[in-house]
């Protein structure tokens, strides 16, 4: 076996991906604190044809150095908005048809194996603060809470790593 080469790749450009049809898949950041993280979600939401980020509260927005060094330039082919409050954008989102899932640990959550999206309907994500998680306002407004299943002793995942674990599954599951 040989890597291939960054040009074997068949990497779209920018103005290629603006223009082709997205999953319908809503990215919702949540008071995230770290620009490493915002900068990574960027990136895994280039991966999988994301349609939009929406950054809430204090979420960084770009540009800014620290996201651009983890997106790599996804935040120039991601369309992304900033919004002050996440509940408000939440209920927006929902008037529009939207379903809402935010992805906590909450009582009666859905095991994402298990959670099963309307492949005709958009989705909204929320991924919440690296200490607090998702507002709790939020995740009493959401269509659903769906729970990455963890085996482990931490019972906890990076916001990123969280990202890519979601988007990865539900864009499986909507293709």
């Amino acid at each position: 076996m040989r890597k291939l080469r960054n040009n074997e790749l068949g990497r779209i450009s920018i103005s290629t991906f603006k223009k082709i049809t997205k999953t319908p898949i809503i990215v919702v950041l949540d008071n995230i604190r770290s620009l490493n993280n915002i900068g990574s979600v960027f990136r895994t939401s280039d991966a999988f044809l994301v349609e939009k980020i929406y950054l809430c509260g204090i979420t960084a927005t770009p540009p800014h150095r620290d996201i651009h060094k983890t997106a790599l330039g996804a935040t120039e082919s991601v369309e992304w908005e900033y919004k002050a409050d996440t509940l408000t954008l939440v209920k927006e989102l929902q008037s529009q048809g939207v379903k809402v899932a935010a992805i906590e640990q909450v009582e009666n959550s859905i095991m994402l194996e298990k959670f099963i999206p309307d492949p005709i309907k958009r989705i909204a994500v929320v991924f919440g603060n690296e200490v607090k998680g998702v507002q709790q306002e939020v995740v009493s407004n959401a269509d659903y809470c769906v729970e990455i299943p963890q085996k482990g002793t931490k019972h906890s995942l990076n916001i990123s790593v969280s990202c890519g674990v979601v988007l990865w599954d539900l864009y499986q599951k909507i293709q």
